[in-house]
């Protein structure tokens, strides 16, 4: 079936004054797994007071019982490392959530692979810079309609070619800040590759990933006009609990 791309953009709202909070699931071997500062190898199954088991169904379904959801970003680490993929796994999630739009990062650049996926239902790509290995494969990637850009970046900095990062016509309407270095950390978010990224191009909207810790980060984010942010930990141990999630969600 085909996906109907215009369904896929929530417009931007003049004046907004608070953001969209996306429950993140990292998913590897089958299971929902804790990210920490983007050290993959070390990534274990979550066990947490979210949910006691790492399944994606269970753990989707304990989130949505805090707060009514409506985006999922899925991570897709085995796809990204090139070792397998969750193609089952995000069926799943679709037929048991219907009414959820998935963000899905599998590694993907490919414009044929990219709009395979949204042609199948599997998701809302996310081309992630990490992932790209040079200016026109950025180029070919974005230009598919519907994906979205991550703009990766560890404690070394930008991921992927630098000049996607420098290159706002480049980018796609909604775009992920990503810092790996902060996922899991509890240390806040990068406002400072925040700030140069909204710089670099006022209109759009932007969603912060990493570091997220609690309600006051997500005011924090409101009042600089990011549209999401992007959280697995801070649900998981409680730090945003369900008030703030029903308030944000």
């Amino acid at each position: 079936m085909k996906t109907r791309i215009s369904s896929l953009f929530r417009p931007a709202i003049p004046g907004q004054t608070t953001v969209q909070l996306i429950p993140v699931l990292d998913l590897k071997g089958g299971q929902v797994v804790r990210a920490v500062r983007g050290h993959r190898s070390d990534y274990r199954p979550w066990r947490s007071g979210l949910a006691r088991s790492a399944d994606p169904l269970q753990v989707v379904a304990r989130l949505l019982e805090i707060a009514p959801f409506s985006t999922l970003y899925v991570a897709d680490l085995d796809a990204i490392s090139g070792e397998g993929h969750h193609d089952r796994e995000i069926r799943a999630l679709r037929a048991r959530f219907p009414h959820l739009a998935l963000w899905v990062d599998a590694g993907e650049s490919a414009p044929a692979a990219l709009a395979a996926r949204l042609d199948a239902g599997l998701g809302r790509p996310v081309v992630g810079t990490e992932s790209l290995a040079e200016v026109a494969a950025a180029r070919a990637a974005l230009a598919v309609p519907g994906v979205i850009l991550s703009l990766d970046r560890d404690a070394q900095g930008p991921r992927g070619p630098r000049e996607v990062h420098a290159t706002p016509e480049l980018w796609t309407e909604d775009v992920i800040v990503m810092t790996l270095a902060r996922v899991g950390s509890g240390e806040g978010p990068d406002m400072a590759a925040l700030e140069a990224a909204m710089a670099l191009r006022p209109a759009g909207r932007f969603h912060a990933a990493g570091g997220v810790r609690d309600a006051a980060d997500l005011d924090a984010l409101a009042r600089m006009g990011v549209a999401g942010a992007l959280v697995a930990s801070a649900l998981h141990d409680g730090r945003i609990g369900p008030d703030a999630a029903r308030r944000y969600a």
